[in-house]
């Protein structure tokens, strides 16, 4: 339970650290950066602990580091990165929370049968999403609100939701955390190649100290130590109660937003959220019964064959 403890706080508060690194650092370049470096620490922790074959990829798998990486800390993590300049990160928090709703269309539109737990699920959560869309108090971002902040973090989420369907359907290393530091790489790579295109640089001497600080932390905590602590946790736990990370996470990232930098929390992001929350857990607790959560070929693959960014999304 420590390790999902870990999982609960560390990816809760990497929507704060997110709005300290934008705060005067360039976002694309700063996600960008944070992903190369996270990718190469992790790579060296694998070939330390696993040797210098377990690097060794094929070139399927590093077709499917490439996708997954664009589709999950790329288009994931990265836009919501750029959209927090524009939008609380609680609040980003609580729209992200909309990941397993979009996952579960995904697989309804790949042709898996939901339960009907799952649909009334995904009606209360969108309702929800409608109730936080219409927000217009509570952006609090760290530069000027933009109206295009929040359906951003909502392509990100779709893009996250995307990415976790089909990396399930991808080869992928037997060396769970040789193929995360790949996803890592190209994310970060396809990252840091759109903030130079677009005309991002980094003036060391206007980086204020919170956003180097920030940007430490998304590296070493909320990238290497929560996805060990994450492994660790499907290894040792029930994939239904490691889940429960979904729906506590921005929980814990609206308290801090609030408490720490003062993000408002209005009545509607209230309703909104408590929506999409108790939408996630509806869908929870119904996949849980349904032919995804049963089996125990379903509890390996979950536990170590897939992307290790499959169920994480853009938490981190």
């Amino acid at each position: 339970m420590l390790a999902l403890g870990v999982v609960y706080v560390v990816w809760g508060s990497s929507y704060l650290a997110m709005r300290f690194l934008v705060s005067s650092a360039p976002p694309l370049l700063g996600a960008g950066t944070r992903f190369l470096t996270a990718g190469v620490l992790l790579a060296g922790i694998v070939a330390v602990v696993s040797g210098p074959g377990a690097l060794r990829l094929r070139p399927s798998w590093l077709g499917s580091a490439a996708l997954t990486g664009l589709l999950l800390p790329a288009m994931g993590s990265g836009l919501v990165t750029v959209a927090e300049r524009h939008v609380a990160s609680g609040l980003a928090a609580l729209l992200v929370a909309g990941v397993p709703l979009f996952v579960a269309l995904a697989r309804w539109a790949l042709g898996d049968r939901p339960p009907t737990g799952t649909v009334v699920g995904v009606v209360v959560g969108l309702a929800g999403l409608v109730v936080l869309l219409a927000v217009r108090d509570g952006f609090g971002g760290t530069h000027d609100a933009a109206w295009w902040g929040p359906p951003l973090v909502l392509v990100a989420a779709l893009g996250s939701s995307v990415g976790s369907v089909v990396a399930v359907r991808l080869p992928v290393s037997p060396y769970p955390f040789a193929q995360c530091a790949a996803e890592m790489a190209f994310g970060g790579g396809a990252l840091t190649a759109a903030g130079l295109v677009a005309g991002e640089r980094v003036a060391v001497d206007a980086v204020s100290g919170d956003s180097w600080w920030a940007w430490l932390y998304l590296v070493t905590f909320g990238a290497v130590l929560a996805f060990a602590a994450y492994a660790f946790a499907l290894r040792a736990l029930p994939v239904s109660t490691v889940s429960t990370y979904a729906y506590v996470n921005p929980v814990v990232a609206v308290v801090l937003g609030a408490t720490v930098v003062g993000e408002p929390v209005t009545p509607s992001q209230l309703v909104g959220g408590g929506l999409v929350l108790l939408a996630v857990v509806l869908v929870t607790l119904a996949e849980r019964g349904g032919p995804a959560g049963r089996g125990t070929g379903h509890r390996r693959r979950e536990s170590g064959g897939g992307s290790a960014f499959r169920r994480a999304s853009v938490a981190a």
